[in-house]
C-alpha cells in the first residue's frame, strides 16, 4: 500500500476523525497512487493515522475512511460499512406510512462521496468522488445482496463530480428500470417521484419530518408554498385541513408532479392555485394585488454552494424573506429554510431579522429545524449539517 506523509502539525484534524485532507497538508508522496486508490496516511514521524482514498485532481486529495490500522479496506469492508449504515435506519423500515428515506449519507456514514436513497422498492445511488466511483460495482453488488431492491438507478449528475475530474453519469445499474413516475409513501400520503429526471435523487427526502411539523400549524389557514417542487408541504398542509394552499414553482415538471400528487391522494385543487413562475416575481405580484396569507413556506434551492457565495446568498435570503413578510397577516407564520452548507442557522436568523426590520414588522422565532435522523450530522464532520429552518411569527 502506498503511503502519504503529512506535514508536521497537519495531522490534528485527521486524528479527530475529520475525513478531508487537503493538498496543502501533504508533505511527501513517495510513489503517486492512482486516482481512487486506497493509501496509508501517516504523520510527519511516519506513524499511522488512517486509510483513505486518493485523488490528485481534487483539492481534497485524500478522504480518510478507516482509522484502525488492523482493519483492511477490502470488498467485505465496503459491504460491512453499508450494512451498518442501513441498520442504523432499521426503525424507518418498520414505518407503515413512509417507505422512502436516505440509507447512506456520505461522510456522515463514513462513506465519503456516496449517497443512497430508498424510494419504495428502488434505490437511487449518487456517486460524488473518484474513490467511490472506482468501487461502484462492489457497492451495487452489496446493496443488491443486503436489500434485494427492484432496481438500482444512478443519479450522479451533481456539479461536485467535476471537482473530482468526473463526468455526469445517470442510468440503470441493476434490476428493472423505474417508471417515469414512481409511487412512494410519506407521512401517510402518496407521492409520485421522477427518479430519472427529478431534482436531487428524485425528491427532497430531507424535509419529510419538517413537512409534517409545519402541517400541524396549517389547519384553517391560507397557506402559500413557495418552491413547492412535488408539493410535499402543500399536500401535508391540505391533509390536516388548510383552508387554501397556493403552490409556486418555476419548473413545469414540478407543477406536473403537484397535480399528479393531488390526484394520487384524491385531494382537490384549483388550477389557478398551482402557479408556475419565479417565486420572487410572484411574491411581488401578490403585494400589488394586496393578497395576504396566514402561513408562508420558503424552501429555496441551494443559494450558497460554497463559502465564497455566502454574502451574496445572505442578501438573497434577506430579500426573499422580506417579500414574504410583506404579505403575511398579523400573527401569521413564516417557515423559512436554507439547504446551503455555507449558511449557518445564526446567519439565517440574521437574514430574517434584517428582512423584518425593512418590512417594519416584529418577528419571533418559534421553532428551529434541522435535517432528519436519516441525514445525520457527524460530530467530527460538522460540514454534514446543511439543512436548517425557522418558524417565525409576525407580531
Amino acid at each position: 500500500m502506498k503511503t502519504i506523509q503529512l506535514k508536521a502539525g497537519k495531522e490534528k484534524a485527521v486524528k479527530q476523525h475529520h475525513p478531508w485532507v487537503f493538498s496543502g497538508a501533504i508533505d511527501h508522496i513517495k510513489t503517486n497512487p492512482n486516482a481512487g486508490e486506497i493509501i496509508k496516511l501517516v504523520n510527519s514521524k511516519g506513524d499511522f493515522l488512517a486509510y483513505g482514498y486518493y485523488n490528485d485532481q481534487s483539492k481534497i486529495t485524500v478522504r480518510a475512511i478507516e482509522w484502525n490500522e488492523e482493519h483492511i479496506v477490502d470488498d467485505n469492508w465496503w459491504k460491512n460499512k453499508l450494512e451498518r449504515a442501513i441498520n442504523r435506519r432499521s426503525d424507518l423500515f418498520k414505518s407503515t406510512d413512509t417507505d422512502s428515506f436516505r440509507l447512506v449519507y456520505s461522510e456522515a456514514d463514513g462513506l465519503p462521496g456516496l449517497i443512497v436513497d430508498k424510494y419504495a422498492d428502488y434505490l437511487v445511488v449518487q456517486i460524488l468522488t473518484v474513490g467511490i466511483e472506482a468501487r461502484k460495482a462492489i457497492i451495487v453488488d452489496a446493496l443488491n445482496a443486503i436489500l434485494k431492491p427492484k432496481g438500482i438507478y444512478e443519479r450522479s449528475d451533481a456539479s461536485a463530480r467535476s471537482l473530482e475530474g468526473l463526468k455526469a453519469s445517470n442510468g440503470l445499474l441493476a434490476g428493472s428500470e423505474p417508471e417515469e413516475f414512481t409511487q412512494i409513501k410519506e407521512n401517510g400520503l402518496t407521492f409520485v417521484v421522477n427518479i430519472p429526471d427529478g431534482q436531487k435523487s428524485g425528491y427532497f427526502l430531507d424535509q419529510r419530518v419538517t413537512r409534517k411539523a409545519i402541517a400541524e400549524y396549517c389547519k384553517n389557514l391560507d397557506v402559500l408554498d413557495c418552491f413547492c417542487y412535488a408539493g410535499g408541504f402543500t399536500l401535508n398542509a391540505k391533509k390536516v385541513g388548510a383552508k387554501s394552499v397556493i403552490s409556486v414553482d418555476s419548473s413545469p415538471l414540478a407543477i406536473e408532479m403537484v397535480k399528479r400528487n393531488h390526484q394520487a391522494n384524491e385531494i382537490g385543487f384549483k388550477e389557478e392555485d398551482l402557479v408556475r413562475g419565479d417565486v420572487n416575481t410572484t411574491l411581488r405580484r401578490f403585494q400589488q394585488e394586496n393578497k395576504k396569507f396566514d402561513l408562508i413556506i420558503l424552501d429555496p434551492p441551494k443559494l450558497a454552494p460554497n463559502r465564497s457565495a455566502v454574502d451574496r446568498a445572505l442578501r438573497a435570503y434577506k430579500d426573499l424573506n422580506l417579500q414574504a413578510l410583506k404579505i403575511l397577516e398579523p400573527g401569521g407564520l413564516l417557515a423559512t429554510f436554507s439547504c446551503s452548507g455555507g449558511i449557518e442557522l445564526s446567519m439565517l436568523k440574521q437574514a430574517v431579522a434584517w428582512a423584518a426590520l425593512d418590512a417594519g414588522k416584529e418577528v419571533q422565532f418559534v421553532e428551529q429545524f434541522i435535517q432528519p435522523a436519516d441525514h445525520p450530522v457527524l460530530a467530527s464532520f460538522p460540514e454534514s449539517e446543511y439543512l436548517k429552518g425557522l418558524l417565525c411569527r409576525v407580531l
